[in-house]
């Protein structure tokens, strides 16, 4: 009953204002997103309210962006009670008037000069011709833009200046204040950046010999995993009693059964999975494919989840939001996020929370009982032998049978 009071408040305020036209459409976006009737009353009342609040100011539809936005939001708090996700329902609306061409498309300052021509050329490279993920460019570009800016500043770019110390000390001062990952990703990007200057013609000499090295032995580490019996003991944490419960325990047996990472299963499609050879493929680095077989357990979690619970939508990924709108995850975050509540309801102390803590726990699971380390490396798609090699260092049985007597030890 409030639903439909909610409704008809929203069609008599909408008789007048430049939104009439576009609400329907508006209300639409929203069914097919999967959201509630109730939150699809309410976002409609918002959008009634906006336009009359343009009417009454004599604006009209192309008036509308995010500065006249705020203003509305800030009047609406003072006349109507205060409602939750207000905000981001403007921000919605916004972009579908601007997807349907109601709206023009938002301005970007675009940078212009030498340093955004070569940033843009470099991100070109990395796409097309070596042909990396967007999380890399994303990683990347970041620090190339720094290295430039704290080089040469807001004036001119002059590449052919730069030199070999200009590379060496801005690494000096930059790493000392990141972690060792951050430092490598650092000077991993830099040796690549300097590489395409040099291909380029930028730069005269060759300067990636110029990077520091960053001091983070390999091997150092043991992989952080956890046994077999906390790895249960998380799958059993899901309820399996509820859509995203039984959502989550799929997830969660691709990560243990397989070895996935993060961002494998956010790009899976259902396209992916083929059931007559009881096979999915994999989407992994460096847009390499490859087929894994199906466990039996890991597809019949994935049929319980795709045939019951997977909302119907546009989208071809396996896995989608709980909550409206319905789409595939947006990054590798959510899938850790995942993880990192399973842990939490299973009061697990581990030594990290993320989804590759389950891919570690797997690679010495299968150590320990028996399997190669070339066997592990082709489970989890090790382009080189020497990253699996770290899993040697958890078969300590192993390791007893190889190491030398400590000289006097006998004694």
């Amino acid at each position: 009953m409030e639903q439909k009071c909610v409704g008809m408040k929203a069609a008599r305020v909408l008789q007048t204002g430049p939104l009439r036209e576009e609400v329907d459409g508006f209300v639409e976006g929203l069914r097919a997103q999967g959201y509630a009737a109730a939150s699809i009353q309410t976002k409609h009342l918002f959008v009634a309210q906006l336009s009359h609040w343009l009417g009454r100011r004599g604006l009209g539809l192309r008036a509308l962006d995010e500065g006249r936005l705020r203003v509305f939001l800030r009047d609406r708090r003072r006349r109507y009670r205060a409602q939750r996700g207000a905000a981001a329902t403007g921000v919605q609306l916004l972009r579908h008037l601007r997807t349907t061409g109601a709206l023009p498309p938002v301005k970007v300052a675009v940078r212009h000069g030498k340093a955004a021509e070569v940033e843009a050329g470099y991100a070109q490279y990395l796409r097309e011709e070596r042909g990396l993920a967007g999380a890399t460019l994303v990683n990347y570009l970041p620090l190339v833009h720094r290295f430039l800016v704290v080089r040469f500043g807001k004036g001119r770019v002059r590449l052919a200046q730069l030199r070999a110390g200009d590379v060496t000390r801005f690494v000096l001062r930059q790493a000392p204040a990141m972690g060792p990952g951050r430092a490598k990703l650092l000077v991993t990007a830099l040796r690549s950046f300097l590489r395409f200057l040099h291909l380029r013609g930028e730069t005269a000499a060759n300067l990636t010999p110029a990077v520091p090295r960053v001091a983070d032995w390999r091997l150092a580490a043991l992989p952080k995993f956890i046994p077999v019996e906390d790895v249960q003991r998380l799958l059993w944490s899901c309820d399996r009693r509820t859509p995203t419960g039984r959502r989550d325990y799929a997830i969660l047996l691709m990560l243990a059964r397989l070895g996935l990472r993060a961002g494998e299963v956010v790009q899976m499609t259902l396209d992916d999975l083929d059931w007559d050879a009881g096979e999915v493929i994999v989407r992994g680095k460096g847009s390499r494919h490859a087929r894994l077989p199906l466990p039996k357990d890991v597809g019949e979690a994935l049929v319980a989840y795709i045939r019951s619970d997977r909302p119907r939508c546009a989208s071809r990924r396996v896995f989608l939001c709980a909550r409206a709108p319905r789409r595939g995850f947006s990054s590798s975050v959510a899938i850790c996020t995942i993880v990192r509540r399973a842990i939490g309801r299973a009061g697990l102390r581990t030594p990290t929370k993320g989804a590759h803590l389950l891919r570690h726990s797997l690679a010495t699971d299968l150590l320990r009982r028996g399997a190669s380390l070339a066997e592990i490396g082709e489970l989890l798609r090790h382009r080189s032998p020497d990253t699996t090699v770290l899993y040697a260092k958890v078969d300590v049985a192993s390791l007893r049978e190889i190491a030398l007597p400590w000289p006097g030890g006998a004694s």
